[in-house]
């Protein structure tokens, strides 16, 4: 049983890994969105690429704020931070318990 809760752990890890990295991600294009970027960058296509599927329904449900504030990447942060909380911690509790 020690090795589907190695499994599991390492499953929490690596869920972790890419939540944390995605958020990093949304503050990238959180912070570019201050400046005038080049529509036509590499990095700035990349970045809205990969965002704007999570992005945009959280634009549709919570309008922009009335001085045109866009909070939904602190929504999807939010939601990251649940799921980290959520998910992973999940994940380790069920490894401590199969051990």
């Amino acid at each position: 049983m020690f090795v589907f809760a190695n499994f599991l752990s390492a499953i929490a890890e690596i869920v972790d890994y890419i939540l944390t990295f995605y958020m990093y991600i949304i503050i990238a294009r959180a912070l570019i969105s201050w400046v005038n970027p080049d529509p036509y960058n590499g990095i700035v296509q990349f970045l809205y690429k990969i965002t704007e599927p999570v992005l945009e329904p959280l634009r549709r449900l919570i309008p922009a704020w009335k001085m045109g504030l866009d909070l939904s990447p602190m929504i999807a942060i939010l939601i990251i931070m649940f799921l980290k909380r959520f998910i992973v911690g999940t994940l380790i509790q069920l490894a401590m318990n199969r051990l």
